[in-house]
């Protein structure tokens, strides 16, 4: 089963819809969904190298976009969509702290944690809820998923049929590792916060 939806996750980066999904589930993935666009971001550029770099400015922009969606989430509807979402995934006790290291480290968390697997939609989310500078909020947005996302899509557009032969060989280890490392964020997150 894991074999066909590889096999489908590629076959969909070679459609001409795929760059819309990508950019749906960047966006998603910054103000509500769990899911990293990683999933599909790491496929398609081992199945479209030369289309890389365009993958991975899609992601960026996306994730921007959807992460201006969790700040107003945060800023305007905390208290029913907001604390939902973060309850969901387990912050709801944290939030207060977290918007406190606002005031002192507001710069260093947003930049820090948009490079993790830390789920980005709780940054997102806070920086409203904290009122955190929407100006400093999109310009440390840029830079932190831009260096996530072009780190990726660099390493692979490099590294290209070697890392499709790597993977496809091991795709159940590569899977079991991106799994851990996804849970690991969430884990970490709870204890970082």
């Amino acid at each position: 089963m894991l074999r066909r939806l590889y096999q489908w996750v590629i076959a969909l980066a070679e459609r001409p819809s795929a760059t819309w999904a990508l950019a749906g589930v960047s966006a998603a993935e910054s103000s509500f969904f769990p899911v990293p666009p990683d999933i599909m971001l790491v496929p398609m550029c081992i199945a479209r190298p030369d289309r890389a770099w365009w993958y991975a400015f899609i992601c960026t922009v996306a994730s921007v976009l959807g992460g201006l969606v969790g700040y107003a989430i945060g800023a305007l509807l905390y208290e029913t969509v907001g604390m939902f979402l973060i309850q969901l995934y387990g912050y709801g006790d944290k939030v207060d702290a977290f918007a406190k290291a606002y005031a002192e480290y507001g710069h260093w968390i947003i930049l820090i944690k948009g490079l993790t697997p830390i789920p980005y939609k709780v940054v997102t989310i806070t920086s409203g809820f904290a009122h955190y500078s929407l100006f400093w909020f999109v310009v440390l947005s840029i830079i932190t998923r831009g260096a996530r996302f072009f780190l990726v899509a660099g390493l692979l557009y490099w590294i290209g049929p070697p890392a499709r032969v790597f993977i496809e060989e091991r795709l159940g280890l590569v899977t079991f590792v991106f799994a851990v490392v996804v849970v690991g964020g969430f884990i970490a997150a709870l204890y970082l916060f």
